[in-house]
């Protein structure tokens, strides 16, 4: 069975994207988009970790099956952490499959989880939470720091 792939960008998450395949049968098909993850203002002094949230939402048809969810690194070289950033300037943080933040949600290399369904509800919408954290004690200069991250559905 050929294995399609959708990939969504995120704008540390959001877009929107479909694929299918042709074929003489009805052929596998999956959306996905997503919402982005905001975490609003970074406290420096702060020694808490700043948590937010995001969703991706899936839709599969019938023949859709054993799909899963990965994550990018976005401008990061490995996935923990990620950074955002602002000109030269970085600001650590990840994503997560768990609300405990502690499975970061990568491509399933590197100690990371992605997300995986056998079988998937038919033309149903599936939300997946993803769960964000700055850690506290970055230096950093006020401002907007940013990343990029790309959801890729593989079904």
């Amino acid at each position: 069975m050929t294995k399609t792939r959708a990939i969504v960008v995120l704008a540390v998450l959001a877009g929107v994207l479909h694929a299918s395949e042709a074929s003489a049968q009805p052929s596998p098909s999956c959306t996905i988009s997503a919402t982005s993850v905001s975490f609003g203002n970074y406290n420096v002094f702060d020694g808490i970790a700043v948590d937010s949230t995001g969703t991706i939402t899936y839709t599969c048809n019938a023949h859709a099956t054993n799909i899963t969810i990965s994550l990018s690194k976005g401008a990061s070289s490995s996935y923990n952490p990620r950074i955002m950033v602002k000109g030269a300037e970085a600001l650590a943080y990840n994503l997560f499959t768990d609300a405990a933040r502690t499975s970061v949600w990568g491509d399933g290399t590197s100690g990371t989880s992605v997300y995986s369904r056998a079988n998937p509800p038919n033309n149903g919408n599936v939300n997946l939470t993803v769960y964000g954290q700055i850690p506290p004690g970055q230096d950093v200069s006020a401002g907007t720091f940013s990343d990029t991250v790309s959801a890729t559905i593989n079904f």
